[in-house]
């Protein structure tokens, strides 16, 4: 069936949603959206989806493969299981903003100007990106006539006044965490690492899952243990399954150790698995610093494919230059390690073909007892950006990327001192000010990170 890449928010509505094997684990009940203010751009967030067992819980969109005629897909039969509950600066479509009266100034639409309108439902498409974002709202207008009848129509979003944003938190953090959603994760963790404790919590509270587990990578280890102990323990080990299995690991190794075995038991258990697996290795070595979730095919997946997968948006652009082959089972550790492919080589490869039959024979593995030093001495070698991982019974038991060995080796207070230790000032006073009350504060933010992108670029 064909994709649906626009859609209304109703029409989602009791939809089966089905996990990748087309299991079905439940239905769509809802959309949640974080509404800006002024018709600025505004996103879904993701479905509430109700499970079999009646309970409601929430799924990125990210999570979603495609929309189809009559059933949602799914890129992952693994969600959370804590019970949907809306955030700061959330709202629900079908909950909270149909019945919500509206003012529309669309200038196609000069009769609906000054005449209040009641939404009844909201538009929302995909972009280039795979956002999914708010595009045009039907309304109806006052009853008319003995009958009450009312007239329906069409608005862009950007004529759509007069909706709240849902439990929102301050003006202030309210458009500080709107203006996150438009930063690196990095800049936005620069920015968190130098605000108040008290602050830090409430934006950490009103933040998505998703977003917050790409900050907390990016914090220094000192504040990622606490903006997690902030959390409630449900919500920690949801946290801790978006994460990277590399980081999330590191970060369990810095938690008491009572906490962090609760933390696993909440966890699903692939998930943790997983991190049990990481945990055992020496930090300094290529397994304690591997991550055991990279792209794994087997070697009758065609180029096409292979290519799709790639594609993921939330494949780390390291892991997505290298395609691992192996023999079933494919999640780590996997049945024999046969090979690699470039994803320089997949491009130049019909899309009919075997991945197979193109592996590079010459690249050897990294072992998991390896060192970082000699970690760094393989990418310099082999000009990679991403390498496999094996146990000595040819095992694949996951990559190690550049960007995680480059982490290690830093200076362990590198994040503190940013990119250029020596022009670190300017924009610390920049981050401070944004722990402060006020409009000031999320313009100081949004500068400095304007002039650290730029100086990036």
């Amino acid at each position: 069936m064909t994709s649906i890449d626009r859609v209304y928010a109703g029409r989602l509505s009791g939809m089966i949603v089905r996990n990748p094997d087309g299991d079905a684990i439940g239905r769509a009940r809802d959309v949640v959206v974080r509404l800006r203010p002024s018709g600025a751009p505004s996103q879904a967030l993701g479905l509430v989806l109700q499970l079999t067992d009646k309970r409601r819980v929430f799924v990125p969109m990210g999570r979603i493969t495609a929309i189809e005629p009559n059933e949602i897909l799914l890129n992952s039969g693994l969600v959370s299981l804590r019970q949907f509950k809306v955030r700061p600066g959330e709202s629900t479509v079908l909950g909270d903003l149909v019945g919500a009266k509206v003012q529309i100034d669309d200038p196609d639409l000069e009769h609906l100007h000054g005449v209040p309108q009641e939404l009844t439902d909201v538009e929302m498409e995909r972009s280039r990106t795979r956002d999914w974002v708010l595009t045009r709202v039907a309304v109806l207008g006052p009853k008319r006539g003995l009958r009450g009848r009312r007239d329906v129509a069409v608005a862009p979003w950007n004529h759509v006044h007069g909706l709240g944003a849902g439990a929102e938190p301050s003006d202030h953090d309210a458009e500080l965490i709107a203006e996150f959603h438009e930063m690196r994760p990095a800049d936005i963790a620069a920015a968190m690492a130098e605000m108040a404790a008290d602050r830090r919590r409430r934006i950490a509270e009103a933040l998505d899952d998703e977003l917050l587990a790409d900050i907390i990578q990016e914090l220094p280890d000192d504040d990622q243990t606490e903006v997690l102990e902030d959390l409630t323990i449900e919500r920690a080990a949801d946290i801790l399954e978006e994460m990277d299995p590399d980081d999330a690991a590191d970060l369990l190794g810095e938690l008491d150790e009572n906490r962090a075995d609760v933390l696993l038991e909440l966890m699903d258990p692939e998930e943790s698995q997983a991190l049990r697996r990481l945990m055992v290795f020496e930090p300094d070595t290529v397994g304690g610093l591997m991550t055991s979730d990279p792209l794994i095919l087997q070697p009758t997946t065609t180029v096409a494919e292979a290519l799709a997968r790639a594609r993921d948006p939330e494949l780390p652009t390291s892991l997505a230059s290298m395609v691992f082959v192996v023999r079933p089972p494919t999640a780590t550790p996997t049945g024999r390690y046969l090979g690699c492919v470039h994803l320089q080589k997949l491009l130049r490869e019909p899309p009919s073909t075997q991945i197979g039959g193109i592996l590079d024979p010459d690249l050897p593995p990294l072992y998991a007892e390896d060192d970082d030093e000699t970690a760094a001495r393989y990418f310099a070698t082999y000009n990679l950006v991403c390498g496999p991982v094996i146990d000595d019974e040819g095992h694949l038991l996951g990559a190690l990327s550049v960007d995680d060995l480059l982490d290690h080796m830093l200076p362990e207070d590198w994040r503190e001192d940013g990119i250029r230790p020596d022009e670190n000032s300017g924009a610390g006073a920049a981050a401070s000010q944004s722990s402060g009350a006020g409009t000031t504060s999320a313009g100081a933010t949004g500068a400095a990170t304007t002039a650290t992108a730029k100086k990036e670029a």
